[in-house]
């Protein structure tokens, strides 16, 4: 019987494999650490083979690398695997934001606007993570707004792996400022139906993740093994 009512059991691996990307896309579990399995069949309430086949799931998706006999870990890409996805990214990015500005509606644009307001309280208070959740959320809507499904879904595997390495980024980001700044600049070419500019407004702003992405790499090099959030013992308030 499930302790958890987060998990249905119509489509349990499935929300434990949502459950599992929170934690990684979130730094509780971090780019090559190993999945402590046990603790999470204890915290979630299930059994090894619904948690085995959501890490199938996301070995999928690229977030996890299964182990021959010896579980599962948390991907980690390399320096150059990094730059390559960014570099991807931003093609992605500067063309979905032509072909947004062509086919967004305006109930569309006024979401990414209030996103974008709310956005920029967060940074105004330093509070970083419902800024990067928030930034996160304009950048798949605009994408949405191309209505292109096909790109939308190489969209969400390329950052996803992404996000992986970000999330142990510092806080503030680096070049924050920039980054808002560059988010003004495409909510003003979004509004103006402006696809030139805002291609050109996308790609300079891919160029500030990889100076983040450069600094979440070093931080993994030196980050010590005792600063990851251990799963072993489970806490009675999670």
């Amino acid at each position: 019987m499930l302790d958890n009512p987060e998990i249905s059991r119509k489509t349990l691996h499935d929300e434990l494999a949502g459950l599992i990307r929170v934690m990684i896309l979130d730094g509780e579990l971090i780019p090559g650490q190993r999945i402590p399995e046990q603790a999470l069949c204890v915290r979630f309430g299930v059994s090894r083979t619904p948690l085995r086949e959501a890490l199938k799931v996301l070995s999928v998706e690229g977030l996890v690398r299964l182990l021959p006999n010896r579980g599962a870990m948390v991907v980690r890409i390399t320096p150059r695997e990094a730059e390559d996805l960014i570099l991807v990214l931003g093609v992605l990015e500067a063309f979905a934001g032509e072909l947004a500005c062509a086919h967004i509606d305006d109930r569309q644009l006024g979401e990414i606007r209030d996103m974008h307001n709310r956005m920029i309280e967060h940074f105004h208070r330093d509070e970083r993570r419902p800024y990067i959740e928030l930034n996160r959320a304009i950048h798949e809507a605009i994408i949405v707004a191309t209505g292109n499904e096909v790109l939308t879904e190489i969209y969400h595997m390329l950052k996803t792996r992404l996000s992986s390495v970000l999330s142990v980024a510092r806080n503030p980001p680096p070049r924050w400022s920039e980054a808002v700044e560059d988010h003004r600049r495409m909510l003003e070419a979004l509004e103006n139906r402006d696809g030139a500019a805002m291609e050109l407004i996308a790609r300079r702003h891919s160029h500030h993740r990889i100076e983040m992405v450069r600094e979440a790499l070093d931080m993994l090099e030196r980050r010590p093994k005792a600063a990851a959030k251990a799963l072993a013992e489970p806490s009675a308030d999670r």
